[in-house]
């Protein structure tokens, strides 16, 4: 499994087809996994930050629909009513939260995806995508779970606390472990539809994008056209996993607002049709440019550092892979 690879000899020589110039490239170091979680992390954790207005917004719409109705009188009214720095609320956990899911998420696909490639080889493309994102995702959630539990309440309920420092000894007094863990099957459902169908869009996007619109192999593209197609493939991969996870976006903020005791009575309450259109205009605002640049950043972190962009490196052969 341990391989030595140098990226830019290979793009240089471009020879070979695809299949060989992926098997030349088995980035299965535990320096290519490190470099992963690394650009995981950075990428989940600053986008989010950046978006974190939004995210204060998207969160109230989804406990007090009838008061905020849309994104723009929304946000007129927090800082009408709380000020410009309520818009910042929770950006702590924004930042580590989500820094640490995206490091166990890109990590721990990276990995998976070359481990289970290996052990399951009559297994099609797909099958891996899946296999390796729910993994990976699963674990990313249990480590963003207390951090997500803390900023929805700092962000929806103003005296509760000013952030993660007091948030959440105040959370562990109050309510104990269990506290951090409440949205946590929720969690799962929002992020484990969206992870899968993320991951997996993006993977075929590229193949579909190399083979169909730029007809050109990856390793004979430039590192910006490699980038460019990240992009293209980052924004169809958010597009389609927000409509899927909205539902279980709006179970999670009810229950940790205690709007609900439980998922099926925060669905009863919110209703069929709200779950999936209640708040979603402002979750594709977030989402679709969101997921774009995580994927930029971590590709450019990855190539930065003398690796290559994502999708396509499946080990075993193009003809069950395709499949």
């Amino acid at each position: 499994m341990e391989t030595v690879v140098d990226v830019e000899m290979m793009m240089d020589q471009g020879a070979g087809d695809n299949r060989e110039w992926w098997k030349g490239l088995r980035v299965s170091t535990p320096e290519y996994y490190a470099v992963c979680a690394f650009g995981g992390m950075l990428s989940a954790g600053t986008t989010h930050l950046a978006i974190t207005p939004l995210d204060v917004l998207k969160v109230n719409m989804q406990v007090n629909p009838m008061k905020y109705t849309s994104i723009l009188s929304g946000l007129n009214v927090l800082v009408k009513e709380q000020g410009p720095s309520v818009l910042w609320r929770g950006w702590a956990g924004k930042l580590f939260g989500y820094g640490a899911q995206g490091g166990c998420k890109f990590g721990l696909y990276e990995y998976l995806k070359n481990f289970y490639s290996d052990i399951l080889v009559d297994q099609s493309r797909t099958s891996i995508y899946l296999l390796s994102s729910a993994s990976a995702q699963v674990v990313a959630d249990v480590a963003l779970c207390p951090f997500e539990a803390v900023k929805v309440r700092v962000q929806t309920q103003p005296r509760f606390a000013r952030g993660l420092a007091d948030g959440f000894p105040k959370l562990y007094a109050s309510e104990g472990l269990s506290g951090f863990y409440r949205g946590l099957f929720p969690l799962w459902g929002r992020n484990l539809p969206f992870s899968v169908l993320m991951f997996s869009t993006f993977e075929h996007s590229v193949d579909i994008i190399y083979r169909h619109v730029i007809q050109r192999r990856k390793e004979d593209c430039s590192k910006i056209q490699q980038l460019g197609v990240t992009c293209m493939a980052g924004y169809a991969s958010g597009a389609v996993g927000t409509v899927v996870s909205n539902p279980a976006d709006n179970i999670v903020s009810s229950l940790y607002n205690k709007k609900a005791d439980s998922i099926f009575q925060a669905a009863k309450n919110i209703g069929v049709m709200n779950l999936f259109t209640r708040s979603l205009p402002v979750r594709f605002t977030l989402v679709g440019p969101v997921v774009t640049m995580q994927w930029f950043f971590y590709d450019s972190i990855k190539v930065l550092m003398g690796f290559p962009t994502s999708g396509g490196n499946i080990n075993h052969s193009d003809e069950v892979n395709d499949g």
